[in-house]
């Protein structure tokens, strides 16, 4: 069954805008751990506006006596989030081409302009144990390309379909996104997912789209934390990757 990964920004976010350390970030990873979740992603940016620093240390501390869990690195190789993933060595990276100041991600590579460059860094990676991501649009010609530069997985960007969810588009938006997966699995690629799902738009995501392996989830997530709890959130992101799966 696809896995899912809570992304804890934005309850790094929310903490941020205090100096009085609550909510807890590694408290609330324990949290959704506790209630299923599979994995913990964070995304540190230099500016550390929401993760920081010592937060991926914590955490990192913290799922050391979780050996199941995952831990998963989201960021630019290129502004300063090698250093993190060096001193850290999580299971995971994905490898994000979003800018220091970028609202949020909001594009896959374009490996034709940045495959080259990404090698070297996918070796570092690889040379550490680390499993390694690239943040794709749902394009199944540039699969062929991030295996060959070096990638174990792609995390398809999902923001377009949610936006096409509910509209005359999701279903066109939906067979992009089979295309996609479908190509990445043709050229031995794992196939994660991310942006923008919630517990409504999942089910008919991973219906369509075959064989998703990981979905990391954190906005939608978390705001749902705050009416459900973060315990009954994970637990209805759960049931919604089951319903998925069923088919329903």
């Amino acid at each position: 069954m696809t896995r899912l990964s809570v992304n804890v920004n934005k309850i790094a976010l929310l903490r941020n805008s205090r100096t009085i350390g609550i909510p807890d970030v590694v408290r609330l990873a324990g949290i959704a751990l506790d209630a299923g979740a599979h994995g913990i992603t964070v995304h540190p940016r230099p500016d550390e506006r929401h993760i920081r620093r010592r937060d991926v240390h914590e955490l990192a501390e913290m799922l050391a006596g979780r050996p199941a869990v995952e831990f998963n690195i989201e960021g630019n190789p290129f502004h300063q989030v090698m250093d993190i993933v060096r001193a850290v060595q999580p299971h995971q990276c994905t490898l994000v081409p979003d800018e220091p100041g970028a609202f949020t991600s909001d594009h896959g590579w374009n490996l034709q302009r940045d495959g080259e460059r990404l090698v070297p860094v996918i070796g570092e990676l690889h040379a550490l144990g680390i499993r390694v991501s690239l943040f794709m649009g749902p394009e199944p010609a540039a699969m062929e390309m991030a295996r060959t530069v070096g990638a174990d997985r792609v995390e398809l960007y999902t923001e377009p379909y949610a936006q096409a969810f509910g509209t005359s588009a999701q279903f066109g938006s939906l067979g992009a996104y089979a295309a996609a997966a479908s190509a990445a699995l043709e050229q031995g690629l794992g196939v994660n997912a991310g942006h923008d799902l919630n517990r409504d738009n999942l089910p008919a995501f991973l219906r369509a789209v075959p064989d998703v392996a990981e979905v990391s989830i954190g906005h939608a997530l978390t705001a749902d934390a705050l009416e459900l709890g973060m315990a009954n959130a994970v637990a209805a992101y759960l049931e919604a990757i089951e319903q998925g799966a069923a088919g329903e």
